[in-house]
């Protein structure tokens, strides 16, 4: 294909209508697919709406679809999504193109049922973000577990030809709703799934440690986080689009003092809660699912995504607290190649610049989800068990069963940042002394961007972009290992610990960990002196990226000026990884100060709370990373035994 800098006006014009008529053939396709489904549902299952009753006599609107066999024997499990975007479409005679989380699923039959949470479109109530659990609830006392109690209750007693055993799944905010209403589960609540959960608003989808997402939280409550004074069967409008720049967009914002004054003009109660809430303070920890996450009786399949921008620290940490809360409970991981939801909207073959070389999706509903919940539903016997870990491994793009996650068989090697870019298994043994530190400025200004993507809103593919036009930018630090002599495999979280110095009070620091294709290929394929047009040479493979905010470096829980010039530690995680580095390719490490606008921008010099920032508290700074014998600055990777010692 010639690079589009060497086409012509014309050329360029008929490049972008093939891609826009493309755009509408698939998007026409989707419309196709999804009417397909509907008439399929529709010949299959009737459809009533009801209201639930709670303890505290509020009611919830459920839809509820039941198999119209007349079969007056047959009876079914029940399965539950529980939601806060709506269970439409609306009406008794109008249908959802979609009941279950695999297709097969919808053939076999199940009691399909959708509730509207408390305060949500058609349920009454009020509605409360990330609703705190109440370890002990007093008569009349509401959480979102007890909530789900109430209407499994109801639903075992008035649901005509079901068999009393019940499940719950939901991707996302749904997730979260599943795995609170799993918490003191109901006699009857048998499995539950879920998918792309949140677990802590401090770590998940509009913070990373700390630093706040801006794009996400911003286009989020512009509509999710208007009231709604009366049940409606109407979603909140957003703001309108006045640019496809995102990049140029936030940063024409301002500071994010300057959002209610724009925007929201203090409409959103939940961004004035952020607002408020700068630290991890008692409003946090009271929203954090974790530490509830007892008493659960039932089987659990937690799902979640390599590449999920939104949701990844949510389902690796929901499997480690049912895990170590619950013993002696069925409790299952599957992380695959996917986007957030992913694995139930396409096939799973790409993302982005990925491609996984087989539908990923397809192969984790048919050998996954629907054997999970016809075990535990239907108490039918699936021909191979479900392991502890189904978990997908990137580079070598295949399906890996483990007995745990992460596994035990690691050794966790140490990478220590060198001279002139290089990464290194020695540590250093110079003294500190110019020589011995990298250093870069970093302007609010011109932050480093997060994407080549243009959209305002937050760019799914990031994930597997390539990351050449950071590494070509004088604020990014580039570090190379050696070529790999053979695959090895990184697998769980990954250790960051650096020393750094700023001429400011504050900084964010991000790290790049990156698998560097080698410029030709390594197996002997394509003519000698000549690479394939199809080998992505040279490529800057994203593998995992995370942020610390300098000022939460002792703490989350309080904020705390760096001190200009002094050596100061910096230690945080990056989320978990499964992936093979193979022969020819090179770990390469970035770090950053900048990641606009998925991360706000860092006055970089200190306040109180950088919701409250003022313009002129945004300043250029010079930051340092040390790598010296008193400061050596380092990574620790989990290698697979059978796999170490590839660099």
């Amino acid at each position: 294909m010639v690079p589009s800098l060497f086409l012509s006006k014309e050329s360029k014009m008929m490049s972008t209508r093939w891609i826009a008529l493309l755009g509408w053939m698939a998007l026409w396709s989707a419309i196709a697919r999804a009417e397909e489904r509907e008439e399929a549902i529709r010949s299959r299952y009737s459809k009533t709406e009801v209201r639930i009753p709670m303890r505290d006599g509020v009611e919830l609107f459920t839809s509820i679809y039941t198999p119209n066999t007349l079969d007056a024997k047959a009876v079914y499990p029940i399965l539950m999504m529980r939601t806060p975007y709506g269970v439409g479409p609306y009406g008794p005679d109008r249908y959802r193109n979609r009941l279950a989380p695999a297709e097969s699923m919808e053939k076999e039959g199940y009691i399909f049922v959708f509730q509207d949470v408390r305060g949500k479109m058609m349920s009454q109530g009020v509605f409360e973000n990330m609703r705190p659990h109440l370890e002990a609830k007093q008569a009349g006392q509401i959480d979102e577990s007890s909530d789900t109690f109430d209407t499994i209750e109801w639903l075992v007693r008035h649901v005509p030809r079901n068999n009393g055993r019940v499940g719950m799944w939901g991707i996302s905010y749904p997730g979260f709703y599943t795995a609170a209403g799993a918490i003191d589960s109901h006699p009857a609540l048998q499995a539950i799934s879920p998918q792309a959960p949140i677990a802590d608003w401090f770590f998940d989808d509009f913070h990373r440690n700390g630093a706040f997402v801006l794009p996400m939280a911003f286009q989020f409550f512009a509509s999710f986080g208007k009231s709604r004074p009366e049940p409606s069967v109407q979603s909140p409008q957003g703001l309108p689009q006045t640019t496809r720049d995102g990049y140029q967009f936030f940063l024409d914002l301002g500071p994010l003092s300057n959002v209610d004054r724009k925007y929201f003009q203090e409409s959103i109660d939940f961004w004035n809660a952020m607002e408020a809430h700068p630290n991890y303070d008692d409003f946090w920890k009271a929203r954090n699912i974790l530490p509830h996450l007892k008493n659960i009786r039932c089987a659990s399949l937690v799902v979640g995504g390599w590449y999920d921008t939104e949701d990844l620290y949510g389902p690796l940490a929901i499997y480690d607290a049912i895990e170590k809360a619950n013993p002696g409970i069925s409790n299952h991981l599957v992380m695959g190649p996917w986007y957030h939801g992913q694995w139930s909207r396409d096939e799973g073959r790409k993302l982005g610049e990925a491609d996984f070389g087989f539908p990923t999706s397809t192969w984790y509903q048919e050998q996954v989800i629907a054997p999970f919940f016809a075990q535990h539903l239907k108490e039918q016997t699936v021909s191979v068990a479900i392991p502890e870990a189904t978990v997908f491994e990137t580079g070598a793009n295949r399906w890996r069963r483990m007995e745990r996650w992460p596994p035990e068989q690691v050794e966790r090697q140490e990478w220590f940042f060198g001279a002139e870019g290089a990464m290194v298994r020695e540590a250093p043994n110079d003294p500190p002394s110019t020589s011995s530190q990298d250093r870069f400025v970093s302007d609010p200004a011109k932050p480093v961007p997060y994407t080549m993507e243009i959209t305002t809103r937050w760019a799914r593919d990031y994930v597997t972009e390539d990351q050449r036009f950071a590494a070509w930018r004088p604020d990014v630090l580039v570090y190379r290992s050696d070529a790999a002599e053979k695959s090895w495999t990184i697998a769980g979280p990954i250790e960051v610990d650096l020393w750094v110095a700023s001429t400011q009070s504050d900084a964010d620091w991000i790290v790049k960990l990156i698998d560097e294709y080698p410029g030709a290929p390594q197996d002997g394929t394509g003519e000698p002196g000549k690479i394939p047009e199809t080998f992505p040479s040279g490529r800057q493979e994203l593998v995992r990226a995370g942020v610390l905010r300098g000022r939460f470096r002792e703490g989350f829980d309080r904020a705390v000026a760096m001190v200009p010039e002094e050596p100061t530690r910096v230690r945080f995680a990056l989320s978990d990884v499964l992936h093979t580095v193979r022969p020819g390719h090179r770990m390469m490490i970035q770090v950053q100060s900048t990641w606009f606008p998925f991360i706000d921008r860092n006055p970089q010099k200190f306040v109180s709370s950088i919701f409250l920032a003022k313009e002129e508290d945004f300043v250029r700074a010079t930051h340092s990373l040390l790598r010296s014998a008193s400061h050596p600055s380092k990574i620790r990777l989990p290698v697979l035994q059978d796999s170490a010692g590839g660099w």
